[in-house]
Protein backbone atom coordinates (compact mmCIF):
# COMPACT_ATOMS: atom_id res chain seq x y z
CA UNK A 1 0.00 0.00 0.00
CA UNK A 2 1.09 3.21 -0.95
CA UNK A 3 2.42 6.20 1.34
CA UNK A 4 -0.41 8.61 0.48
CA UNK A 5 -2.96 5.77 0.19
CA UNK A 6 -6.14 5.04 2.45
CA UNK A 7 -7.07 1.93 3.42
CA UNK A 8 -10.81 1.17 3.61
CA UNK A 9 -12.28 -1.86 6.24
CA UNK A 10 -15.82 -2.43 6.43
CA UNK A 11 -15.87 -2.73 9.96
CA UNK A 12 -19.93 -3.31 10.00
CA UNK A 13 -20.52 -7.07 11.98
CA UNK A 14 -16.72 -7.56 12.50
CA UNK A 15 -15.77 -9.36 15.76
CA UNK A 16 -12.43 -7.51 16.89
CA UNK A 17 -11.05 -8.13 20.06
CA UNK A 18 -8.93 -5.51 21.91
CA UNK A 19 -6.38 -6.20 24.29
CA UNK A 20 -5.59 -3.94 27.28
CA UNK A 21 -7.38 -1.04 28.61
CA UNK A 22 -5.86 2.12 28.90
CA UNK A 23 -4.35 4.70 26.85
CA UNK A 24 -4.84 3.02 23.76
CA UNK A 25 -7.05 0.22 24.35
CA UNK A 26 -9.86 2.35 25.47
CA UNK A 27 -9.79 4.94 22.40
CA UNK A 28 -9.36 2.24 19.96
CA UNK A 29 -12.45 0.27 21.07
CA UNK A 30 -14.82 3.40 21.47
CA UNK A 31 -13.50 4.11 17.31
CA UNK A 32 -14.44 0.43 16.73
CA UNK A 33 -17.43 0.48 17.99
CA UNK A 34 -18.61 3.57 16.41
CA UNK A 35 -17.79 2.10 13.04
CA UNK A 36 -20.37 -1.08 13.64
CA UNK A 37 -17.78 -3.54 14.74
CA UNK A 38 -18.55 -6.10 17.67
CA UNK A 39 -16.00 -5.25 20.07
CA UNK A 40 -14.62 -7.45 22.92
CA UNK A 41 -12.05 -6.16 25.96
CA UNK A 42 -9.79 -8.25 27.51
CA UNK A 43 -7.50 -7.19 30.50
CA UNK A 44 -4.93 -8.68 32.97
CA UNK A 45 -6.07 -6.52 35.56
CA UNK A 46 -8.79 -6.33 37.41
CA UNK A 47 -8.43 -3.63 40.12
CA UNK A 48 -10.64 -0.44 41.32
CA UNK A 49 -9.92 1.55 37.68
CA UNK A 50 -10.15 -1.06 35.44
CA UNK A 51 -13.97 -1.94 36.38
CA UNK A 52 -14.95 2.13 36.19
CA UNK A 53 -13.56 1.74 32.65
CA UNK A 54 -15.45 -1.04 32.48
CA UNK A 55 -18.69 -0.17 33.41
CA UNK A 56 -18.43 2.92 31.17
CA UNK A 57 -17.28 0.94 27.91
CA UNK A 58 -20.15 -1.92 28.88
CA UNK A 59 -22.59 0.93 28.50
CA UNK A 60 -21.47 1.45 25.27
CA UNK A 61 -22.76 -2.30 24.16
CA UNK A 62 -18.98 -3.47 24.22
CA UNK A 63 -17.84 -6.35 26.12
CA UNK A 64 -15.20 -6.95 28.66
CA UNK A 65 -13.70 -9.48 30.78
CA UNK A 66 -11.21 -8.17 33.36
CA UNK A 67 -8.73 -10.88 34.92
CA UNK A 68 -8.17 -12.99 32.08
CA UNK A 69 -6.09 -11.59 29.20
CA UNK A 70 -4.66 -14.69 27.92
CA UNK A 71 -7.93 -16.45 26.24
CA UNK A 72 -8.93 -15.53 22.97
CA UNK A 73 -12.91 -14.78 23.16
CA UNK A 74 -14.95 -17.02 19.87
CA UNK A 75 -14.91 -15.67 16.23
CA UNK A 76 -12.25 -12.82 17.13
CA UNK A 77 -11.35 -11.76 13.29
CA UNK A 78 -8.56 -9.18 14.24
CA UNK A 79 -6.81 -8.40 17.31
CA UNK A 80 -6.07 -4.86 18.30
CA UNK A 81 -3.28 -4.66 20.73
CA UNK A 82 -1.80 -2.08 23.41
CA UNK A 83 1.91 -1.27 22.69
CA UNK A 84 3.14 -3.23 25.91
CA UNK A 85 1.75 -6.34 25.49
CA UNK A 86 4.54 -8.93 24.78
CA UNK A 87 3.99 -10.93 21.25
CA UNK A 88 4.40 -14.44 23.40
CA UNK A 89 1.77 -14.02 25.16
CA UNK A 90 -1.27 -16.98 24.47
CA UNK A 91 -3.92 -14.83 23.45
CA UNK A 92 -1.41 -13.82 20.46
CA UNK A 93 0.11 -17.43 20.18
CA UNK A 94 -3.87 -18.23 19.83
CA UNK A 95 -4.52 -15.29 17.52
CA UNK A 96 -1.54 -17.04 14.97
CA UNK A 97 -2.38 -20.58 15.55
CA UNK A 98 -6.17 -19.40 14.39
CA UNK A 99 -4.88 -16.86 11.40
CA UNK A 100 -6.06 -14.12 13.01
CA UNK A 101 -3.84 -10.85 11.97
CA UNK A 102 -2.60 -8.92 14.68
CA UNK A 103 -2.69 -4.67 14.99
CA UNK A 104 -1.68 -2.36 17.25
CA UNK A 105 -3.05 1.36 18.26
CA UNK A 106 -0.38 3.05 15.49
CA UNK A 107 -1.75 0.25 12.82
CA UNK A 108 -5.55 0.98 13.68
CA UNK A 109 -5.00 4.82 13.39
CA UNK A 110 -3.03 4.39 10.07
CA UNK A 111 -6.16 2.07 8.66
CA UNK A 112 -8.44 4.68 9.74
CA UNK A 113 -6.99 7.80 9.04
CA UNK A 114 -9.01 10.26 6.33
CA UNK A 115 -12.13 8.15 7.57
CA UNK A 116 -13.86 11.09 8.32
CA UNK A 117 -13.91 11.86 5.23
CA UNK A 118 -11.31 14.65 5.00
CA UNK A 119 -7.42 14.58 3.57
CA UNK A 120 -5.66 12.03 5.46
CA UNK A 121 -2.33 14.34 7.06
CA UNK A 122 1.21 12.98 6.34
CA UNK A 123 3.19 11.16 9.25
CA UNK A 124 7.00 12.39 10.04
CA UNK A 125 7.78 9.72 12.29
CA UNK A 126 10.30 9.38 15.01
CA UNK A 127 12.16 6.56 16.31
CA UNK A 128 15.45 5.30 18.28
CA UNK A 129 16.34 3.98 21.82
CA UNK A 130 16.90 7.46 23.15
CA UNK A 131 15.60 11.12 22.27
CA UNK A 132 12.87 10.40 20.47
CA UNK A 133 10.00 12.87 22.68
CA UNK A 134 12.93 15.85 22.34
CA UNK A 135 13.01 15.54 18.14
CA UNK A 136 9.61 14.87 17.91
CA UNK A 137 8.58 17.83 20.06
CA UNK A 138 10.81 20.22 18.38
CA UNK A 139 9.91 18.70 14.92
CA UNK A 140 6.20 19.98 15.77
CA UNK A 141 7.65 23.15 16.92
CA UNK A 142 9.22 23.96 13.98
CA UNK A 143 6.68 22.48 11.55
CA UNK A 144 4.35 25.29 13.55
CA UNK A 145 6.87 27.89 12.88
CA UNK A 146 6.63 27.53 8.98
CA UNK A 147 2.78 27.74 9.50
CA UNK A 148 1.72 24.43 9.47
CA UNK A 149 -0.57 22.86 11.29
CA UNK A 150 0.51 19.82 12.93
CA UNK A 151 0.85 18.06 16.33
CA UNK A 152 3.27 15.85 18.17
CA UNK A 153 1.42 12.37 18.93
CA UNK A 154 1.51 8.87 19.35
CA UNK A 155 4.04 7.61 21.97
CA UNK A 156 4.78 10.96 23.20
CA UNK A 157 1.30 10.52 25.55
CA UNK A 158 -1.10 11.97 23.04
CA UNK A 159 -3.08 9.46 21.19
CA UNK A 160 -2.64 8.75 17.35
CA UNK A 161 -6.33 7.27 17.52
CA UNK A 162 -7.56 10.84 18.45
CA UNK A 163 -5.24 12.98 16.48
CA UNK A 164 -6.84 11.27 13.18
CA UNK A 165 -10.46 11.09 14.36
CA UNK A 166 -10.66 14.27 16.24
CA UNK A 167 -12.32 17.77 14.82
CA UNK A 168 -8.63 18.87 14.67
CA UNK A 169 -7.48 18.83 10.65
CA UNK A 170 -3.61 19.04 10.37
CA UNK A 171 -0.71 19.55 7.75
CA UNK A 172 1.14 16.64 9.29
CA UNK A 173 1.84 15.20 12.32
CA UNK A 174 4.77 14.58 14.19
CA UNK A 175 5.09 10.78 15.47
CA UNK A 176 6.92 9.60 18.32
CA UNK A 177 7.16 5.44 17.66
CA UNK A 178 8.35 3.41 20.36
CA UNK A 179 9.63 0.06 19.02
CA UNK A 180 6.66 -1.95 20.76
CA UNK A 181 4.27 -0.14 18.26
CA UNK A 182 6.08 -0.88 15.32
CA UNK A 183 6.05 -4.35 15.98
CA UNK A 184 2.37 -4.25 15.60
CA UNK A 185 2.39 -1.86 12.18
CA UNK A 186 2.98 -3.55 9.48
CA UNK A 187 1.47 -0.92 6.77
CA UNK A 188 2.72 2.02 8.24
CA UNK A 189 3.97 3.90 5.05
CA UNK A 190 5.60 7.22 6.75
CA UNK A 191 6.18 10.04 5.03
CA UNK A 192 9.69 10.52 6.03
CA UNK A 193 11.03 8.65 8.91
CA UNK A 194 13.81 8.90 11.56
CA UNK A 195 16.22 6.31 13.48
CA UNK A 196 18.10 8.85 16.21
CA UNK A 197 20.37 5.90 17.43
CA UNK A 198 20.23 2.06 18.66
CA UNK A 199 21.80 0.10 22.16
CA UNK A 200 20.07 -2.68 24.00
CA UNK A 201 17.03 -2.17 25.04
CA UNK A 202 13.46 -3.83 25.96
CA UNK A 203 15.28 -6.99 24.90
CA UNK A 204 13.03 -9.04 27.30
CA UNK A 205 10.42 -7.75 25.23
CA UNK A 206 11.95 -8.68 21.87
CA UNK A 207 14.07 -11.35 22.22
CA UNK A 208 17.33 -9.95 20.79
CA UNK A 209 19.25 -6.96 19.98
CA UNK A 210 18.85 -8.13 16.30
CA UNK A 211 14.30 -8.42 16.68
CA UNK A 212 14.92 -4.97 18.32
CA UNK A 213 16.78 -3.39 15.65
CA UNK A 214 14.52 -4.66 13.29
CA UNK A 215 11.24 -3.25 14.65
CA UNK A 216 13.10 0.15 14.52
CA UNK A 217 13.75 -0.22 11.32
CA UNK A 218 10.11 -0.90 10.53
CA UNK A 219 9.51 2.64 10.54
CA UNK A 220 11.68 3.05 7.10
CA UNK A 221 9.29 1.01 5.28
CA UNK A 222 7.35 2.51 2.44
CA UNK A 223 8.86 5.95 3.12
CA UNK A 224 8.07 7.96 0.10
CA UNK A 225 10.74 11.07 0.45
CA UNK A 226 13.35 10.82 3.22
CA UNK A 227 15.01 7.93 5.66
CA UNK A 228 17.33 9.91 8.48
CA UNK A 229 19.98 7.66 10.04
CA UNK A 230 22.47 9.06 12.43
CA UNK A 231 25.95 9.07 10.97
CA UNK A 232 27.95 8.57 13.90
CA UNK A 233 25.67 5.05 14.28
CA UNK A 234 26.10 2.86 11.65
CA UNK A 235 23.65 0.63 12.68
CA UNK A 236 20.66 3.33 11.84
CA UNK A 237 22.19 3.09 8.14
CA UNK A 238 21.73 -0.30 8.11
CA UNK A 239 18.45 -0.29 8.42
CA UNK A 240 17.99 2.58 5.81
CA UNK A 241 19.53 -0.10 3.52
CA UNK A 242 17.81 -2.98 4.70
CA UNK A 243 14.80 -1.16 4.02
CA UNK A 244 12.36 -1.59 0.63
CA UNK A 245 11.22 2.29 0.35
CA UNK A 246 9.25 4.01 -2.73
CA UNK A 247 11.19 4.89 -5.59
CA UNK A 248 13.34 8.30 -5.39
CA UNK A 249 13.39 8.45 -1.24
CA UNK A 250 16.89 9.25 -0.28
CA UNK A 251 19.10 8.12 2.72
CA UNK A 252 19.34 11.48 4.52
CA UNK A 253 22.41 11.30 7.32
CA UNK A 254 23.12 13.74 10.35
CA UNK A 255 26.47 14.54 11.90
CA UNK A 256 27.92 16.36 14.42
CA UNK A 257 30.65 17.26 12.38
CA UNK A 258 30.72 18.61 9.22
CA UNK A 259 28.40 17.36 6.95
CA UNK A 260 28.65 15.31 3.19
CA UNK A 261 26.36 15.64 0.94
CA UNK A 262 23.28 14.38 1.39
CA UNK A 263 23.82 15.31 5.21
CA UNK A 264 23.01 17.91 7.70
CA UNK A 265 25.72 18.78 10.40
CA UNK A 266 27.48 21.39 12.00
CA UNK A 267 30.08 23.98 10.67
CA UNK A 268 31.88 26.72 13.33
CA UNK A 269 28.78 26.62 15.62
CA UNK A 270 26.30 26.49 12.34
CA UNK A 271 23.51 24.03 11.82
CA UNK A 272 24.08 23.69 7.90
CA UNK A 273 22.25 21.64 5.65
CA UNK A 274 23.81 19.63 2.41
CA UNK A 275 20.97 17.72 1.45
CA UNK A 276 17.81 19.34 0.59
CA UNK A 277 19.69 22.27 -1.61
CA UNK A 278 20.08 22.45 -5.20
CA UNK A 279 23.56 22.11 -5.26
CA UNK A 280 24.67 19.68 -2.41
CA UNK A 281 28.28 19.02 -3.68
CA UNK A 282 29.22 22.25 -3.53
CA UNK A 283 26.73 24.21 -1.46
CA UNK A 284 25.66 23.94 2.27
CA UNK A 285 22.47 26.13 3.66
CA UNK A 286 23.08 27.62 7.06
CA UNK A 287 19.65 26.69 9.27
CA UNK A 288 20.05 27.96 12.99
CA UNK A 289 23.30 28.44 14.97
CA UNK A 290 24.45 25.85 18.26
CA UNK A 291 22.67 28.38 20.63
CA UNK A 292 19.93 27.98 19.04
CA UNK A 293 19.28 24.67 20.40
CA UNK A 294 18.03 24.44 24.05
CA UNK A 295 19.70 22.52 25.91
CA UNK A 296 23.38 23.08 23.45
CA UNK A 297 24.16 19.27 24.57
CA UNK A 298 26.05 17.62 21.95
CA UNK A 299 23.32 14.39 21.70
CA UNK A 300 20.72 17.69 21.75
CA UNK A 301 21.83 19.16 18.67
CA UNK A 302 22.18 15.58 17.11
CA UNK A 303 18.23 15.60 18.18
CA UNK A 304 17.76 19.11 16.67
CA UNK A 305 19.22 17.99 13.29
CA UNK A 306 16.91 14.92 12.89
CA UNK A 307 14.40 17.23 13.62
CA UNK A 308 15.49 19.72 10.87
CA UNK A 309 16.18 17.09 8.55
CA UNK A 310 12.46 15.38 8.82
CA UNK A 311 10.95 19.21 8.29
CA UNK A 312 13.38 20.22 5.13
CA UNK A 313 12.01 16.58 3.63
CA UNK A 314 8.40 18.05 4.45
CA UNK A 315 9.66 21.41 2.16
CA UNK A 316 10.30 23.05 5.20
CA UNK A 317 12.30 26.75 4.74
CA UNK A 318 15.51 27.19 6.57
CA UNK A 319 13.70 30.28 8.79
CA UNK A 320 11.03 28.41 10.37
CA UNK A 321 13.80 25.79 11.23
CA UNK A 322 15.93 28.54 13.73
CA UNK A 323 12.58 29.97 14.99
CA UNK A 324 11.22 26.83 15.44
CA UNK A 325 14.26 25.84 17.19
CA UNK A 326 14.47 29.02 18.92
CA UNK A 327 11.38 28.60 20.58
CA UNK A 328 11.21 25.03 21.49
CA UNK A 329 11.62 23.99 25.21
CA UNK A 330 12.39 20.67 26.27
CA UNK A 331 10.38 18.51 28.69
CA UNK A 332 11.09 18.43 32.63
CA UNK A 333 13.48 16.18 33.58
CA UNK A 334 15.96 16.12 30.42
CA UNK A 335 18.97 17.72 31.11
CA UNK A 336 17.48 20.73 33.30
CA UNK A 337 18.93 23.32 34.83
CA UNK A 338 17.87 23.36 37.95
CA UNK A 339 19.86 25.88 39.77
CA UNK A 340 23.36 27.67 40.24
CA UNK A 341 24.83 27.45 43.78
CA UNK A 342 28.13 28.19 44.56
CA UNK A 343 29.62 28.22 41.07
CA UNK A 344 28.13 24.87 40.69
CA UNK A 345 25.34 24.04 38.59
CA UNK A 346 22.68 20.94 39.19
CA UNK A 347 21.29 19.36 36.54
CA UNK A 348 18.43 17.25 36.41
CA UNK A 349 18.58 14.38 34.11
CA UNK A 350 15.64 12.00 35.60
CA UNK A 351 15.01 10.73 32.37
CA UNK A 352 18.39 9.07 31.94
CA UNK A 353 16.82 5.64 32.20
CA UNK A 354 19.48 3.54 30.69
CA UNK A 355 23.48 3.70 30.44
CA UNK A 356 22.89 5.05 26.45
CA UNK A 357 20.80 8.03 27.45
CA UNK A 358 23.11 8.95 30.30
CA UNK A 359 26.24 8.32 28.54
CA UNK A 360 24.99 11.31 26.30
CA UNK A 361 24.48 13.13 29.56
CA UNK A 362 27.85 12.73 31.00
CA UNK A 363 29.31 13.78 27.42
CA UNK A 364 27.64 16.98 27.74
CA UNK A 365 29.42 18.23 30.54
CA UNK A 366 33.43 18.71 31.53
CA UNK A 367 33.33 18.08 35.67
CA UNK A 368 30.84 15.85 37.11
CA UNK A 369 29.33 14.92 39.96
CA UNK A 370 27.42 12.52 39.15
CA UNK A 371 24.11 11.11 41.06
CA UNK A 372 23.63 7.47 40.25
CA UNK A 373 21.46 4.57 40.81
CA UNK A 374 17.97 2.51 41.01
CA UNK A 375 16.93 -0.28 39.08
CA UNK A 376 19.13 -1.61 36.44
CA UNK A 377 16.81 -4.09 34.42
CA UNK A 378 19.79 -6.46 33.62
CA UNK A 379 22.27 -3.48 32.41
CA UNK A 380 26.16 -3.24 32.92
CA UNK A 381 27.82 0.03 33.01
CA UNK A 382 31.70 -0.87 32.10
CA UNK A 383 31.56 0.89 29.19
CA UNK A 384 29.16 3.92 30.75
CA UNK A 385 31.93 4.30 33.57
CA UNK A 386 35.40 3.87 31.23
CA UNK A 387 33.81 6.58 28.74
CA UNK A 388 33.27 8.91 31.91
CA UNK A 389 35.68 8.53 34.05
CA UNK A 390 37.64 11.33 32.95
CA UNK A 391 34.95 13.82 33.56
CA UNK A 392 34.28 12.61 37.12
CA UNK A 393 34.72 14.29 40.09
CA UNK A 394 32.78 12.28 42.44
CA UNK A 395 29.77 9.82 42.25
CA UNK A 396 27.02 9.56 44.59
CA UNK A 397 25.19 6.10 44.47
CA UNK A 398 21.80 5.22 45.93
CA UNK A 399 19.03 2.73 45.21
CA UNK A 400 18.54 -1.11 44.41
CA UNK A 401 21.09 -2.06 41.87
CA UNK A 402 23.87 0.88 42.79
CA UNK A 403 26.34 -2.04 43.60
CA UNK A 404 26.41 -2.46 40.06
CA UNK A 405 28.01 0.88 39.80
CA UNK A 406 30.38 1.06 42.31
CA UNK A 407 31.83 -2.66 40.62
CA UNK A 408 32.38 -0.70 37.30
CA UNK A 409 33.61 2.35 39.08
CA UNK A 410 36.18 0.11 41.22
CA UNK A 411 37.42 -1.23 37.79
CA UNK A 412 37.52 1.46 36.08
CA UNK A 413 37.99 4.73 37.72
CA UNK A 414 39.14 3.66 41.06
CA UNK A 415 40.49 7.05 42.28
CA UNK A 416 37.31 8.68 41.81
CA UNK A 417 35.62 9.53 45.19
CA UNK A 418 32.20 7.64 45.83
CA UNK A 419 29.57 7.86 48.43
CA UNK A 420 27.14 5.02 48.73
CA UNK A 421 24.00 5.51 50.24
CA UNK A 422 22.44 2.18 52.11
CA UNK A 423 19.01 3.08 51.87
CA UNK A 424 16.25 3.13 49.15
CA UNK A 425 13.62 5.49 50.89
CA UNK A 426 12.69 8.61 49.09
CA UNK A 427 14.62 10.74 51.76
CA UNK A 428 17.55 9.81 50.49
CA UNK A 429 17.53 12.53 47.67
CA UNK A 430 18.56 14.90 49.34
CA UNK A 431 21.21 13.09 51.43
CA UNK A 432 22.59 12.88 47.86
CA UNK A 433 22.21 16.10 47.13
CA UNK A 434 24.10 17.13 49.95
CA UNK A 435 27.19 14.25 49.42
CA UNK A 436 27.32 15.83 45.69
CA UNK A 437 27.46 19.45 46.78
CA UNK A 438 30.60 18.25 49.55
CA UNK A 439 32.03 16.97 46.72
CA UNK A 440 31.95 19.58 44.16
CA UNK A 441 33.86 22.33 43.10
CA UNK A 442 33.30 25.71 41.69
CA UNK A 443 32.41 25.15 37.75
CA UNK A 444 31.75 21.20 38.58
CA UNK A 445 28.05 20.03 37.29
CA UNK A 446 26.16 17.97 39.77
CA UNK A 447 24.09 15.68 37.52
CA UNK A 448 21.39 13.33 38.44
CA UNK A 449 21.66 10.93 35.25
CA UNK A 450 20.74 7.56 37.05
CA UNK A 451 21.17 5.57 34.00
CA UNK A 452 18.46 3.18 35.53
CA UNK A 453 14.66 3.08 36.16
CA UNK A 454 13.21 4.84 39.08
CA UNK A 455 10.72 2.00 40.41
CA UNK A 456 12.61 1.05 43.22
CA UNK A 457 12.26 4.11 45.27
CA UNK A 458 10.15 6.14 43.60
CA UNK A 459 6.79 6.32 41.31
CA UNK A 460 8.13 7.25 38.07
CA UNK A 461 11.16 9.22 36.53
CA UNK A 462 9.26 11.84 37.26
CA UNK A 463 9.04 11.46 40.77
CA UNK A 464 12.92 11.14 41.02
CA UNK A 465 13.37 13.84 39.23
CA UNK A 466 10.98 16.26 41.72
CA UNK A 467 12.70 15.04 44.65
CA UNK A 468 16.40 15.92 42.85
CA UNK A 469 15.12 19.52 42.49
CA UNK A 470 13.43 19.55 45.56
CA UNK A 471 16.51 18.83 47.45
CA UNK A 472 18.65 21.05 45.48
CA UNK A 473 16.09 24.44 46.61
CA UNK A 474 16.37 23.24 49.98
CA UNK A 475 20.12 22.93 49.88
CA UNK A 476 20.89 26.48 48.26
CA UNK A 477 18.43 27.61 51.00
CA UNK A 478 20.71 26.46 53.30
CA UNK A 479 23.99 27.94 51.83
CA UNK A 480 22.59 31.15 51.25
Amino acid sequence: MGSQEVSTVDWQGKHVTVAGLGVSGIPAARALHERGAIVAVVNDGDDERARVQATELEALGITVRLGDGATLPPSTELVVTAPGWQPDKPLFLAAAEAGVDIWGDVELAWRLRGDNGRKAAPWLAVTGTNGKTTTVRMLASILEAAGLRTAAVGNIGVSLLDAVLGEQEYDVLAVELSSYQLHWAPSLRAHSAAVLNLAPDHLDWHGSMEAYAADKGRVFEGNTVACVYNAADPATEDLVREADVEEGCRAIGFTLGTPGPSQLGVVDGILVDRAFVANRQKHAQELAEVSDVNPPAPHNIANALAAAALARAFGVEPAAVRDGLRTFRPDAHRIEHVADIGEVAYVDDSKATNTHATEASLAAYGSIVWIAGGLAKGATFDELVTGAAKRLRGVVLMGADRALIREALTRHAPEVPVVDLDRTDTGAMSEAVEHAARLARPGDTVLLAPACASMDMFTNYNKRGEAFADAVRAHAEKSA
